[in-house]
């Protein structure tokens, strides 16, 4: 039913498995639970689900491994409410209606066990169910659907100095959180406009990552993967998704051996870090050539490339400063920096370098409020050489985004107030959020979220100009 490339699989232990923010994000760590576009809920299994299977000598253990589970039950509403016609071109516009796009139930899964000295086992998998008016209700001939994904799930073994961990796990080299040109390991999904941040838009990948520390020399880490992912399609009915007026298909992985591999150095100083990578990886995003003549299935590309970055950090009191630079060599030249819509240009089918560079800064205001900010820039060398008569890049200068983020505890922390500004440096492009999120018991807690855009040719984000979004969450938990 669906024309564009097919969602990652269902329930498998190392699936081949970020603006917008999910809900609850700004209160909760990056590399928490995978984010979801739903309100979730913690639960806690019993063992007298399992009659006596977990006891001993006529007495339960003190403890069981399915204490270590926790489960989140989430559901959400959300969709565009401002009415309005759009006015791409002189002569050229279609009118916007309010419309529901997301109502969808969610259970995110999470398990953390030390199950014997040095062996840790984590794991965490998520399962959704689209009802009626949820644009995947749509797509699918106004049927229920129902999507499950396992997306972490590794063994790590420490001994000594040294740490394994091999299984569906992310690598995180940028400093600047959120907006790092560093951050390109991890393939990123963006189906809709319930995530805003890259970081939380992360999939986990599977991989072999080694990890030795030294007091005196600093740390070394390296991964491998075997089965590196590409950046899934907006799906069919999704407000991210453009019809090309053909089928977006996965990458045929019969034809080539596909590997990535790469190597961190990281030294720590008083109130500093820095670190210097290098790593060679494809680009997470496929390009689609047209059909042949009589097909509708495009030709899927990927591309391979050398990564060099450096990284660092300082802290200053309260504040602390982060930069990353990235230099890529080889990668294919395209027209959009929005992650989830390059594949969606046309691509200069030529391999370019590129420098990159992004500087953060986070500010604790006092222990209720903080704020953060992120600035990324990004450049081709040698722009024009090689590039066929008649072809042109959009991205002929510097081009990237910013962020800023403010958060606001209150109410002994039960009641947070957030927001989350972003934008690209061309000032084409310009989305705001507003989110409350606030905990009514042990229990119960409840969320809120406004979303407003604006964009304008030639970034993507002119097809939402003037949308406002709204959405409600309801959580339980025990």
């Amino acid at each position: 039913m669906r024309n564009a490339a097919p969602r990652p699989g269902r329930w498998t232990v190392l699936p081949l498995l970020l603006c917008l923010l999910p809900l609850t994000a700004l209160a909760q760590p990056a590399d928490d639970l995978p984010p979801s576009d739903e309100f979730e809920l913690e639960l806690g299994f019993d063992d007298n689900l399992f009659a006596d299977a977990f006891e001993e000598d006529g007495k339960e253990r003190e403890a069981s491994w399915l204490d270590d589970f926790t489960v989140r039950i989430s559901q959400q509403v959300f969709g565009q409410v401002n009415r309005h016609t759009l006015e791409l071109l002189p002569g050229f516009s279609f009118p916007r209606e309010p419309t529901i796009e997301n109502n969808r139930l969610g259970v995110n899964v999470r398990y953390q066990n030390l199950f014997s000295n040095g062996w840790l086992l984590q794991a965490s998998a998520q399962t959704r169910v689209y009802w009626n008016e949820d644009y995947e209700y749509i797509a699918h001939g106004n049927e229920i659907e129902t999507e499950s994904r396992v997306n972490e799930f590794f063994v790590q073994r420490s001994f000594g100095a040294h740490s394994v961990k091999v299984g569906n796990q992310t690598v995180v080299w940028g400093e600047t959180v959120g907006n790092s040109v560093l951050d390109v390991i991890n393939i990123a999904e963006f189906r809709d406009f319930t995530i805003i941040d890259i970081e939380d838009a992360r999939l986990n990948q599977p991989m072999v990552v080694w990890d030795y520390f030294s007091e005196n020399s600093g740390s070394f880490s390296t991964f491998v993967t075997l089965y590196p992912e590409f950046n899934p399609a907006p799906v069919r009915g999704s407000p991210l998704f453009f019809d090309p007026g053909y089928h977006l298909p996965d990458f045929d992985r019969n034809e080539d051996i596909l590997f990535e591999v790469g190597s961190q150095w990281r030294y720590s100083i008083e109130r500093s870090d820095f670190a210097v990578m290098a790593a060679y990886l494809i680009e997470n995003q496929l390009r689609w050539d047209p059909p042949p003549r009589g097909s509708l299935d495009s030709l899927a590309k990927k591309n391979d490339f050398m990564l060099l970055g450096f990284s660092a950090n300082r802290a200053f009191g309260d504040m602390l400063l982060n930069f990353d630079l990235a230099y890529s060599h080889g990668i294919l030249a395209n027209s959009f920096s929005l992650p989830g819509t390059t594949g969606l240009s046309v691509p200069v089918d030529l391999q370019k370098n590129q420098i990159g560079a992004s500087f953060g800064l986070e500010y604790n205001i006092d222990n209720e409020q903080n704020v953060s900010f992120g600035v990324a820039a990004q450049k081709l060398l040698d722009l024009n050489e090689g590039l066929p008569p008649g072809q042109q890049m959009l991205n002929d200068d510097f081009f990237g985004n910013w962020l800023v983020r403010y958060s606001n505890s209150l109410l002994d922390g039960d009641l947070v107030l957030s927001s989350t500004v972003f934008g690209d440096l061309e000032g084409d492009s310009l989305l705001g959020q507003f989110s409350a999120d606030y905990t009514i018991d042990d229990n119960w807690s409840i969320s809120s979220q406004i979303v407003a855009i604006s964009g304008k040719i030639p970034s993507p984000m002119v097809f939402f100009d003037e949308d406002v979004r709204l959405g409600a969450t309801i959580s339980y938990s025990f």
